[in-house]
């Protein structure tokens, strides 16, 4: 007999519990079962023992209570080494258990399922399972628990040399459990939180309490720079396929991000966005891709190297081939066909990725990690009404102002401020990211267009936030803008108001900030 010598098992996912429990019931350990488990196990001709035998109560409520006794909690969290509670064991015919194996309902699964309703949702929270799984796991110098059939083989290996489990083994097992038990009340939490707020109009609060529990995903082989480490966390992964190249670095993650927050705002046309460092250096609109592609890649040639391409319509093998002309980090598409593949390919550490556009399109916090805690604010996901836009000027922007206007400014969003973008109806044609002041985004700007050798007459000026002087707004017209879209709401608006009626630009003030720090 091992000093393992009684072991309960009561788990939802059955996954590699067969060969496990044989092998348990042939180094001699007594299995306690539940329910379903215990079905599973006797119908595989494994020997089990009913909980209701161990307790001397039926599982009642449809199953809801079976495993909440007594005789099964003592029986976990008795210290082996404490005379009196093993003495209080005795007195009450109770025996220690040793090993606890329990996955527990699959609650996120199920919310995660569409045209679920809340009761069956509901109906998916454990308690029996998370309520065994602690009290193993505190009493982790005497029981080993498992919650993960990823660590039954280690498991068996010891028992199997030894007959027991290492306290190392042990600990980190009960830490497992901890991290398990903390995510599985987090989902609950959040599930409930957010089912509140289904069928409200209102812009739902902000959660009174942060959860971020998540597991690891994988370890990068950095973070931003080579000295720096850094791993994924949570389920990227299921929202994009990777089909090609190298393993994602944490820099191609974080642009990825960026690109498709672009590239979602154009969904109801062809579009192609490039990014570099999280920024836009092209971005344009067409009726095909191809001229989006080579439109988006005029704005900024130079800066274009080495970044990301990210396009909303499939990659066929004509734009595969133009995409060889030049080097980027990575290809984003929501379709990659069987003809451009091949083509692709050639390029042999060049990441492919796929994305999925109803899944990547889902509403998150942004949240940044301070010390001492988090900042976090619902995304810049603001649905706007350009019929709500406010023109300010003696002079409406034309029509085709108008669209360049509405164009202008959704890139501007995702450029990081100070942000200036100068743009036709269907292009950028030149954009200054990060500036310390306003005026100097719009010389980058300017500068970009030149080197691109793309004019900027009878151009559109968009800025992420207001200007606080004149001189920005002066600057756009020297460019050749002749139509300027802004937030509004500086204490000068009307001495630039005026600068722009005494050179005849059209501008519009929208009553929306869009800051990208």
């Amino acid at each position: 007999m091992s000093e393992i010598s009684t072991a309960l098992i009561s788990v939802s996912d059955k996954t590699g519990l067969l060969p496990f429990a044989t092998k348990l019931r042939e180094l001699g350990v007594n299995i306690i079962s539940t329910g379903g488990t215990a079905r599973y196990l006797r119908e595989n001709d494994v020997d089990t023992v009913a909980v209701s035998e161990v307790t001397g109560f039926p599982e009642i409520l449809d199953g809801r209570v079976k495993t909440l006794h007594p005789a099964i909690h003592a029986g976990l969290l008795a210290k082996r080494g404490d005379k009196e509670h093993i003495a209080t064991l005795a007195g009450h015919n109770i025996k220690p258990i040793d090993l606890v194996v329990v996955n527990l309902y699959p609650f996120e699964e199920t919310a995660a399922k569409e045209g679920i309703g809340p009761e069956e949702v509901i109906e998916q929270i454990d308690i029996g399972g998370p309520s065994m799984l602690r009290s193993a796991a505190k009493n982790f110098e005497s029981v080993t628990v498992v919650t993960d059939p990823a660590d039954y083989d280690r498991v068996l290996a010891q028992l199997t040399a030894t007959g027991d489990t290492t306290p190392d083994l042990r600990r980190e097992l009960a830490l497992k459990v901890f991290r398990r038990t903390a995510a599985y009340d987090s989902a609950i939490a959040q599930y409930l939180e957010q089912a509140g707020h289904e069928g409200a109009n209102e812009e739902p609060d902000l959660p009174s309490r942060l959860f971020l529990s998540l597991p690891l995903s994988r370890t990068l082989r950095y973070g931003e720079n080579p000295h720096q480490k850094a791993g994924l966390y949570g389920n990227f992964l299921d929202h994009v396929d990777i089909l090609h190249g190298k393993e994602l670095s944490f820099n191609n993650i974080v642009d990825i991000d960026a690109a498709l927050s672009l590239i979602r705002e154009f969904d109801d046309r062809p579009a192609a966005a490039i990014i570099k460092h999280t920024n836009p250096c092209g971005c344009a609109v067409a009726s095909e891709t191809k001229e989006a592609y080579l439109s988006a890649l005029s704005t900024d040639r130079v800066s274009a190297f080495g970044g990301i391409i990210a396009v909303n319509r499939p990659v066929d093998a004509e734009l595969a081939a133009l995409f060889n002309e030049m080097f980027s980090e990575v290809i984003i598409a929501p379709v990659f066909t069987e003809a451009a593949m091949p083509v692709l390919r050639k390029k042999k550490n060049r990441r492919l990725v796929r994305y999925h556009a109803e899944e990547t399109a889902a509403v998150r916090l942004d949240v940044k990690i301070v010390p001492g805690g988090a900042l976090a604010q619902t995304p810049d996901t603001i649905k706007e009404d350009a019929r709500a836009w406010k023109v300010v000027t003696r002079r409406e922007p034309t029509e085709r102002e108008w669209s360049a206007l509405a164009f202008a400014w959704k890139v501007a969003k995702h450029v990081k401020s100070n942000a200036i973008v100068y743009a036709n109806e269907r292009q950028t044609l030149g954009i200054g990211a990060g500036q310390m002041s306003r005026v100097d985004a719009s010389t980058l700007a300017v500068l970009k267009a030149r080197e691109a050798g793309l004019s900027l007459e009878d151009s559109v000026l968009a800025s992420d936030a207001f200007f606080p002087f004149a001189d920005g707004l002066l600057a756009g017209a020297k460019a050749g803008a002749t139509a300027v879209i802004q937030p509004g709401g500086s204490v000068r608006d009307e001495e630039v108001i005026a600068a722009a009626d005494e050179n005849g630009i059209a501008m519009v003030f929208t009553g929306v900030r869009h800051f990208k720090h």
